[in-house]
């Protein structure tokens, strides 16, 4: 197949619309299933490009779940702790495979922006994935294959129009990339810049110690960060980002955006909110929901306008604001990377707050003291990377 025509373009009214290759070779995907959409298509060769990087630095299968460009989650494929599977909605489907824990861990950081999204896997979809997949609400998967098992699972999607993507894992793009903005051709390298180990050799602070754990985090970090929409900054944490900031003009307003998701991600653990009894036949989105409100400063009116009758069994206590601290308090080692520097160090004291004790930006602000200062005032270890990761 050489073009794909698509129903529209990113609106209804922009058509025509259609993938297809500049120098007239085959496209290097195979639609198994559905109609997939130019948004579809964004979502899925940005994913696909993350995951595939993802597995390559960490040599662990990976997920993501996109939305709009950008990653509401990425994560590689560790075991889930029995409370993750739990704040996942996974504890009643036993022991996952490892892409599956992969996916559940990147759908289920940011389960509120996830919904409807678009999925990238790193491996071939196998039973246990497309079994979580299958019950979540969500747009179309890309993935380098399927077994039978699980594209027939797919296949029951959306009533067969769900969007199943298979990517030749082992096709390589040109060099040079091109995109079209009001009639004008840009061109520009492709971004191959590899992140490993060694691109955070270059620590700046008093703490020199990056254990390999963390280096890990802060691998999974950049790198989804190199495909989430600029200015951008992630959380991350035993092997999955947990909170993720894009697309805003403030870098500031980026680390305080995914602050406040990783601290969602860890209230989610809180004795408060796992003692939730919701009512019988509250589905997954209804529990987020509810749960995203109880742990906001919203709940007291919520509480006033008696909503809580009909989501919960049993009238919750109020979380106060003093609780919450206390739990957030317990979070700990979490990595932070930036896709450019920090050019005040309030984005550290705000990172701290979120457990932050790993940091990773390229460096090159006039206040990188003031920036190292801050990372030092808090016994945090920051390596400069050197290398600026804009994605637009």
């Amino acid at each position: 197949m050489k073009e794909l025509e698509l129903k529209y373009g990113c609106n209804p009214n922009q058509k025509p619309s259609r993938i297809y290759m500049q120098d007239g070779s085959e496209l290097p995907i195979q639609v198994l299933c559905g109609r997939p959409g130019y948004i579809n298509f964004l979502d899925a060769f940005n994913g696909w490009q993350l995951v595939s990087e993802l597995k390559k630095a960490t040599g662990l299968p990976a997920a993501t779940s996109f939305k709009h460009v950008s990653p509401a989650g990425a994560a590689v494929g560790l075991p889930l702790t029995d409370t993750l599977a739990k704040i996942y909605w996974v504890d009643d489907l036993g022991e996952l495979s490892p892409l599956a824990c992969a996916y559940a861990r990147a759908r289920g950081a940011d389960r509120m922006s996830s919904f409807g999204d678009f999925i990238a896997l790193s491996d071939v979809c196998d039973e246990d994935t497309a079994r979580l997949i299958k019950r979540e609400v969500s747009d179309g998967v890309i993935a380098p294959g399927f077994t039978p098992e699980a594209l027939e699972l797919l296949k029951q999607k959306k009533k067969g129009n769900y969007n199943v993507i298979q990517i030749d894992e082992n096709y390589v793009p040109a060099q040079l990339e091109h995109k079209e903005v009001f009639g004008i051709t840009f061109e520009q390298g492709r971004n191959e810049l590899v992140i490993d180990d060694e691109f955070f050799a270059n620590v700046v602070t008093e703490n020199k110690e990056i254990p390999e754990s963390a280096k890990i985090d802060l691998a999974i970090s950049m790198i989804t960060l190199k495909y989430t929409q600029s200015n951008s900054v992630c959380y991350v944490k035993g092997g999955q980002a947990i909170g993720i900031g894009a697309g805003q003009q403030s870098r500031i307003h980026c680390t305080r955006l995914a602050g406040q998701k990783a601290d969602n991600w860890w209230l989610r653990q809180s004795p408060q909110v796992l003692g939730l009894q919701f009512k019988d036949g509250i589905g997954r989105a209804d529990r987020d929901n509810a749960i995203d409100l109880y742990i906001g400063e919203e709940y007291m009116d919520v509480l006033a306008d008696g909503v809580w009758e009909n989501t919960f069994k049993v009238k919750p206590e109020v979380f106060t604001r003093e609780e919450k601290r206390a739990w957030l308090d317990q979070m700990t080692d979490v990595a932070l990377g930036s896709d450019a520097f920090f050019p005040f160090g309030d984005n550290i004291e705000r990172a701290y707050k979120s457990g932050v004790k790993y940091v990773a930006q390229p460096g090159g602000s006039v206040r990188d003291d003031n920036v190292i200062a801050a990372c030092n005032k808090h016994g945090m270890a920051m390596a400069f990377t050197g290398l600026r990761l804009f994605h637009h």
